[in-house]
């Protein structure tokens, strides 16, 4: 088993990692387009508006564009999915439009997550290292009750992932040394970036984030320092107690 003694914090991905984004916002979708009576599957508008997730960031990664925050770029992306579909924003009220752009900071955790979470807190520093802005991460926190020990990430370092500056940043902000923070993703892109950036990382399997066709991060993809089946099984290699 891998040597965690010198680890002191762990930083986790969220969406996909911690909770189930895709299950959730199908459902909100989908009492939207039946209120409508829009024929659209909502699993397949769910997923249309995840793939612009990335590419609004790029923006901003890139320099193109000034920092804003995650929930700025949802609500900018549900208007072009709307658009695609051929619907018209506009004929929608603003409130109801924010509301539904509001169903990211409603997302269930997986069912290992929160006995998970409350092992690895009794030994170490745990918190958030997501492209969500504060006030996403933290009312998703109360919902689903996190039991995060402080919401780190895009917003307090004005950065997306995967740019070096938000892991640099946030260990800085930690006062620890790269090799003490651990960050836990179910994407090998994300633990790659860490990994540069001289972080510890960890691997959980989430086989079902894109639904049951996924073809992405089915497998540990490097040799990370630990993989885990779910977050109970990483707090157990941790040797946490139940």
């Amino acid at each position: 088993m891998p040597d965690n003694s010198n680890i002191k914090a762990l930083l986790f991905d969220v969406f996909g990692t911690v909770v189930d984004w895709r299950n959730g916002v199908a459902r909100h979708v989908g009492l939207f387009l039946n209120r409508h009576s829009i024929p659209i599957e909502p699993f397949e508008f769910a997923d249309a508006w995840r793939r612009h997730y990335a590419p609004s960031m790029e923006e901003i990664r890139s320099g193109q564009r000034p920092f804003v925050r995650l929930d700025t770029l949802h609500r900018e992306n549900l208007v072009t999915v709307m658009a695609d579909y051929g619907l018209d924003a506009s004929s929608i009220s603003p409130e109801e439009l924010d509301e539904l752009n509001h169903t990211w900071h409603r997302r269930d955790p997986w069912p290992d997550s929160i006995e998970g979470l409350l092992r690895l807190k009794r030994r170490f520093m745990i918190a958030p290292l997501s492209n969500g802005n504060i006030r996403l991460i933290l009312d998703m926190a109360k919902r689903a009750a996190l039991p995060w020990d402080a919401i780190l990430g895009a917003e307090v370092v004005r950065a997306y992932k995967p740019s070096p500056q938000v892991y640099v940043d946030t260990v800085d902000i930690l006062g620890l040394k790269p090799a003490e923070v651990c960050m836990v993703a179910a994407h090998n892109g994300d633990l790659a970036a860490a990994r540069r950036c001289g972080l510890r990382t960890a691997f959980v399997l989430r086989s079902t984030e894109h639904g049951s066709s996924q073809k992405s991060d089915l497998r540990a993809e490097q040799n990370w320092d630990f993989t885990a089946a779910d977050l109970n099984d990483l707090a157990t290699q941790f040797g946490c107690p139940t």
